[in-house]
């Protein structure tokens, strides 16, 4: 059994599914409408009351949480988190309400785990589909052939920005409703022409805005019922008739939703003008459903991270066996500092992609292989992992200053030494003689320090290890961790 909770921008969210015969059964659901993103003022900082709103709402969804045996439990949070400027104030409190790391993805992949939802609900396999998704600050959108996805983007277009700019006062007149909407279209336009050219034989409407307003076309028989341009445009009559949020009173959408229905009512017709789609289908799924997904393939050792490091080995060109090699030697050497946490696959993945900085430059590789981990777009890392692995590759080589925060953590120390000796073994060509190999790491902060027994056959059939352990003395010295190489016999 699997929680995901989902910390968007208008409201927090938390469903518990249970796999079984192929499906995702939801049995609990909860929703908190915080309005995160009305908590941001002028300079993109959360205020004390939404964040303390935040905090309740998890506190809330933990008791539940504690309700249930869980497999894993999965927090993502989206644009609102994404865009504040004070969010690494927040995350330590929410983590601590909830009880579970809080995870910030982008926007990219905030889509592909929308899409993986919407294909979870739908058992057509070579269906060519558009998936549309307007949350509270952002628009993703996603063009993809059955499980495979093909384009995904993610627009810095929401309701809550376009309830707050156009409607702020609750007043729908034409001139604003149209301002509205064409600033919606201005998002759009540049990627248009890309996600044309994919094609799709349906269109799909996965979030709960967007639910709602079908809904409200189809209980108040506005145009044909369906959400098409058509019966998008009277309902933007019966909205310029009324004149007033207040005023609007129909059926499908409760009094609180109607500002979000208002703006995302304007994203709505603007993406479909834009990319050209005649009609939306409302579909009972998206983000918590593909997180849910998404863990179950964790846990059956399907893990999409592993798929993202390979694809960027390869866009990259890295060696493959020089990777493989370093991996192993990293994962050995971590395993006999003995860890209190897991993080070897971190360090594996950081192992892999240690040289992918040689694309840009021999000449400082691992700040460009840094570089490159920490900003690109890899499918199922979170914000914090890319972060995490950026050190680690960073810190494989040279002074050690640079990642002094990080080493904070015993644990991110261990993985350090682990990756920076195996890449020196790697180069030495000894991998295979290093059963006598002993490190130790002593982390306590009146004594922090790093004990190394080698075989003295070791250095005799290797010689170019003698320098490298010089180097490593002094780069632990430096930022105050002694460094013992102990040679035997």
């Amino acid at each position: 059994m699997f929680a995901a909770v989902d910390l968007g921008s208008n409201s927090f969210r938390l469903h518990i599914g249970e796999p079984a015969g192929g499906r995702m059964h939801i049995v609990r659901t909860a929703r908190d409408p915080i309005r995160l993103a009305a908590g941001l003022d002028q300079d993109s900082m959360l205020t004390e009351a939404a964040m303390d709103s935040a905090v309740r709402c998890l506190r809330d969804f933990r008791a539940i949480l504690d309700e249930y045996a869980l497999d894993a439990v999965r927090v993502v949070a989206t644009n609102t988190l994404r865009v504040a400027r004070n969010a690494e104030l927040l995350l330590p409190r929410l983590e601590e309400a909830i009880g579970y790391p809080v995870e910030v993805i982008s926007g990219e992949e905030e889509g592909r785990l929308v899409y993986m939802g919407v294909a979870r609900a739908i058992d057509r396999p070579d269906e060519r589909r558009l998936v549309v998704d307007i949350g509270g600050g952002s628009t993703e959108v996603i063009a993809a052939i059955g499980p495979d996805i093909n384009l995904v983007e993610s627009f810095g277009i929401g309701t809550h920005p376009q309830t707050a700019a156009f409607f702020a006062d609750g007043r729908i007149t034409a001139a604003r409703f149209d301002a509205a909407v064409t600033e919606a279209r201005a998002r759009f336009e540049d990627a248009a022409d890309l996600y044309k050219a994919q094609g799709w034989d349906a269109a799909y409407a996965s979030s709960g805005t967007m639910r709602a307003i079908s809904e409200v076309v189809g209980k108040n028989a506005i145009g044909d019922g369906s959400v098409t341009q058509a019966s998008l445009h009277a309902l933007r009559g019966i909205l310029l008739e009324l004149g007033h949020i207040d005023a609007v009173g129909m059926a499908g959408i409760k009094k609180d939703r109607v500002p979000v229905m208002v703006g995302g009512l304007t994203v709505m017709i603007a993406v479909m003008q834009e990319l050209g789609i005649d009609r939306l289908i409302a579909i009972n799924a998206g983000l918590r459903l593909g997180v849910l997904s998404d863990l179950e393939l964790r846990a059956n050792r399907r893990d999409r991270r592993d798929a993202a490091i390979r694809a960027c080995m390869r866009r990259f060109g890295v060696d493959t066996q020089r990777a493989l090699r370093t991996a192993g030697i990293a994962s050995r050497l971590y395993e006999k500092l003995e860890p209190l946490d897991a993080r070897s696959h971190y360090l594996c993945w950081s192992a892999m992609l240690h040289e992918v900085g040689l694309a840009v430059s021999m000449t400082g590789a691992h700040k460009h292989g840094a570089y490159i981990v920490e900003h690109a777009d890899l499918p199922g890392f979170t914000t914090r992992e890319q972060r995490l692995m950026g050190a680690l590759i960073l810190g494989q080589k040279g002074n050690l200053r640079k990642i002094r925060e990080a080493l904070l953590d015993a644990d991110v120390a261990k993985a350090v030494l682990a990756l920076r000796m195996a890449v020196v073994f790697m180069h030495a060509r000894a991998d295979d003689d290093l059963g006598g190999l002993k490190p130790r790491m002593k982390a306590r902060v009146d004594n922090a320090r790093i004990e190394v027994d080698l075989p003295g056959a070791l250095l005799e059939k290797h010689p170019t290890l003698g320098p490298w352990l010089e180097k490593e003395e002094g780069a632990w010295n430096e930022i105050g961790m002694g460094f013992l190489a102990r040679v035997a016999g």
